[in-house]
């Protein structure tokens, strides 16, 4: 597939070299501009491009950046995807240690990435977000491995949840539907699952467990 992968940081970095070693077409952008990507492209001979462009054609864009920026994405960033493309939000609302008192999601209840698909203008699959990044390179097993890490995937698009599953599962993970965007809650910072290294069964006992309220670190 061709996917387009918008942060560079850590998660970035690692989707950039996982993906393409799998062969998938890799462009990828983040906000100093693709000149600070050469490095990174010569190592996966994935494609380094602005922004505005990383979504050019993906069938699956991957949104990676700290949540704070997520409304300073360029006006339109979709406009060129393919057809029926998927969104994955990666992002988690950490307050004290570096977004700032997002009001929406404090007063209003927004959970995170409900916030920011209405910033994105796009339907966005809720994934990555509690994975140690070291792990997408160090912990991939083949299906029905005992050890084999499961992710929780959370979205109200059925095809592209089910898209953005089946990337999951090509990288070496299994994943549990952790319901619709509003339940996206139970994965966010501070859950039981967020950080959970355990199979599809621990996964969903975590999800369900996940207390509403949000934890006073990652209250603003």
């Amino acid at each position: 597939m061709k996917i387009g992968i918008i942060g560079a940081g850590n998660i970035g970095g690692n989707l950039t070299r996982r993906l393409t070693a799998l062969g998938h077409a890799v462009s990828v952008a983040n906000s100093r501009g693709p000149h600070t990507l050469t490095a990174l492209a010569e190592e996966t001979g994935a494609t380094p491009v602005p922004v505005a462009e990383a979504a050019k054609g993906a069938e699956v864009v991957i949104v990676t950046v700290p949540l704070k920026a997520v409304p300073d994405l360029p006006a339109g960033l979709l406009d060129g995807a393919a057809e029926g493309v998927a969104v994955i939000d990666t992002g988690n609302y950490y307050p004290q240690q570096r977004d700032g008192r997002i009001a929406a999601i404090e007063d209003e209840g927004q959970v995170e990435s409900r916030w920011s698909e209405r910033h994105i203008g796009h339907p966005v699959i809720k994934a990555f977000n509690g994975t140690y990044a070291q792990d997408l390179l160090d912990r991939p097993r083949p299906a029905g491995d005992p050890e084999r890490m499961a992710l929780p995937v959370a979205g109200d698009d059925t095809a592209a949840k089910e898209k953005v599953r089946a990337l999951i599962e090509e990288l070496g993970f299994d994943t549990v539907d952790a319901g619709g965007i509003d339940d996206s809650w139970r994965q966010q910072p501070g859950t039981p699952v967020y950080g959970l290294q355990a199979g599809a069964e621990a996964v969903q006992k975590a999800l369900a467990e996940a207390p509403k309220e949000r934890p006073t670190d990652f209250r603003g």
